[in-house]
């Protein structure tokens, strides 16, 4: 089977949801002091810790965090699957092997960030998908890096 070419590939795209509003109110549940036991089951305390806000879990910078819904399989193997919402943040600064939303050539896409002797180039998690070799003259935008993956376990 030959490898898809980059004009002909499906992309892994990602479609804007939203800017987190720095003025909403916080979005409080319980978190409990209890470990839970992935194996076998234990009785559960009715203690709660504390207070979890996801977004003091999940934002950093709120005025550089942005969400993402992600299609496609490419960033399957970095725990990254189709439909799923990114967190991405602006502020954080990409280095060799981040997963980054990028920008090539007017395209939007989630891959990750290679920087090996001079060159730079895009990967995806899914050996299904050829690299992004960057050429001369093409563009490439970095809009930041993900910080988390949200998805179902369904």
């Amino acid at each position: 089977m030959n490898e898809p070419s980059d004009s002909d590939r499906p992309a892994s795209v990602v479609h804007w949801l939203a800017w987190p509003d720095p003025h909403a109110p916080e979005a409080r549940s319980p978190l409990y002091g209890h470990a839970i036991a992935a194996g076998f089951p234990s009785p559960a305390d009715d203690y709660v810790e504390t207070w979890l806000d996801l977004n003091q879990l999940l934002v950093r910078n709120r005025p550089a965090t942005f969400f993402l819904r992600v299609q496609g399989d490419s960033m399957i193997a970095a725990g990254i699957h189709d439909g799923d919402i990114l967190v991405v943040d602006r502020s954080v600064e990409p280095v060799h092997r981040s997963v980054v939303v990028a920008v090539v050539d007017s395209e939007l896409t989630v891959k990750r960030l290679i920087r090996e002797h001079g060159r730079i180039e895009l990967h995806a998690e899914n050996p299904r998908y050829a690299p992004i070799r960057l050429r001369e003259g093409q563009e490439l935008v970095i809009w930041g890096v993900v910080v988390h993956a949200i998805h179902n376990v369904e």
